[in-house]
């Protein structure tokens, strides 16, 4: 049970420590066994669907028991490092429609990709199955693929990607997906308001440019904007409001350092750049993020969480007005690593622990 905190304020460079109201909680284990679990989306009869990372989809029935058997019909996945399985998102008409929206590594060691696909869930197993969207060119490795997803009031999806590492260069160049965020139709297609859909060089999918490595996806109904955050190097991650159009920097803008020690750039800023509303440095590996929107932690509404794989912890990043005045480390005291945490529809807060004997945890009001 968690009764005091202290909350980091990292707000232009300003970094101090002053205590704030606590907030006592207790942390339940709904489901646990789980190989990796990267994702999950609360199905409107109750229950939810959890991705693994090794590419199994995952049902936990309204009872709150796990099922022993894998869902049927999910795609053939290329998994290892960081490939696998990862987003599972429900469309926003699901009660009538029943997609089912998967984003995943595909193709071969040689060559592979994010892709995008969609199913009807008919309560046992994937039907219907297409893919929508598949990220080009191919790479070789098995790193940075991005793969959060998030919907938009318009009914447009947006799609965050990565640059596959040893391809960052390409995350300037407009004319392949390395880097990115894209936005679709539900079915695939691309908006005709694209903003780079008129430009003959351009990917008409583009809806931003200059990301490392996108990990975390929220629309913030309240305040109309679209958040991101992104893996940096060492140091470097960082969060974004984004804007149409507009190019994050990467990798001629950034605060972080190789894994060398060396610079990737020596600027932090630059003209042209959109510059990120903060920035964690040293790395604290964001990696799923949500507005909280529940009544049962009244203090926590309004205010973002960032699920953190190298820091152990969740980071609360405390809002005023929309605007981000600190920051509190929650759930320090599981030690684990945090894959990915989502506001209920019953008002709790849940978590994904990122191991191979993973877990789906539930945090409530304590008594």
């Amino acid at each position: 049970m968690h009764r005091f905190s202290r909350v980091l304020l990292t707000i232009v460079g300003l970094s101090v420590c002053h205590p704030v109201l606590a907030v006592d909680y207790r942390i339940e284990t709904l489901a646990e066994g789980l190989e990796h679990p990267w994702s999950l989306a609360f199905l409107p009869g109750g229950g939810m669907l959890v991705t693994e990372r090794v590419g199994r989809l995952r049902l936990i029935g309204a009872d709150g028991r796990l099922r022993e058997a894998p869902i049927d019909g999910v795609p053939e996945v290329f998994t290892g490092g960081q490939a696998g399985l990862f987003e599972v998102a429900l469309a926003p008409d699901h009660g009538v429609s029943g997609w089912v929206y998967l984003s995943y590594a595909c193709g071969t060691r040689a060559a592979n990709t994010t892709c995008l696909d969609r199913a009807r869930f008919d309560g046992r197993r994937l039907v219907a199955r297409e893919t929508l969207f598949r990220a080009e060119p191919g790479k070789q490795g098995r790193s940075h693929y991005g793969g959060r997803l998030t919907f938009l009031p318009d009914g447009t999806l947006v799609l965050g990607l990565g640059d596959g590492f040893d391809y960052r260069e390409q995350a300037q160049n407009p004319g392949n997906h390395l880097g990115s965020l894209v936005r679709l139709n539900p079915d695939g297609s691309v908006p005709a308001d694209n903003p780079f859909v008129d430009d003959r060089v351009a990917r008409a999918e583009l809806y931003s440019i200059g990301h490392r490595n996108i990990q975390g996806v929220v629309f913030d109904e309240t305040r109309s904007e679209l958040l991101i955050h992104e893996h940096g190097p060492r140091g470097g991650d960082e969060l974004n409001r984004i804007l149409p159009g507009a190019n994050y920097g990467w990798p001629l803008v950034t605060h972080g350092v190789d894994y060398t020690g060396a610079r990737v750039t020596p600027f932090t800023e630059l003209p042209g750049f959109e510059a990120p509303l903060l920035h964690w440095t040293p790395s604290i590996a964001p990696s799923g993020m949500t507005v909280y929107d529940g009544e049962r932690f009244p203090e926590w509404r309004g205010d973002l969480f960032v699920a953190a794989l190298a820091a152990r912890q969740v980071r609360r990043l405390i809002r005023e007005d929309g605007e981000i005045v600190g920051q509190e480390a929650l759930f320090t005291e599981l030690d684990e690593r945090i894959r990915d945490v989502r506001s209920g529809p019953d008002g709790a807060l849940y978590l994904l622990t990122d191991s191979a004997e993973g877990r789906v945890l539930r945090v409530v009001p304590a008594p």
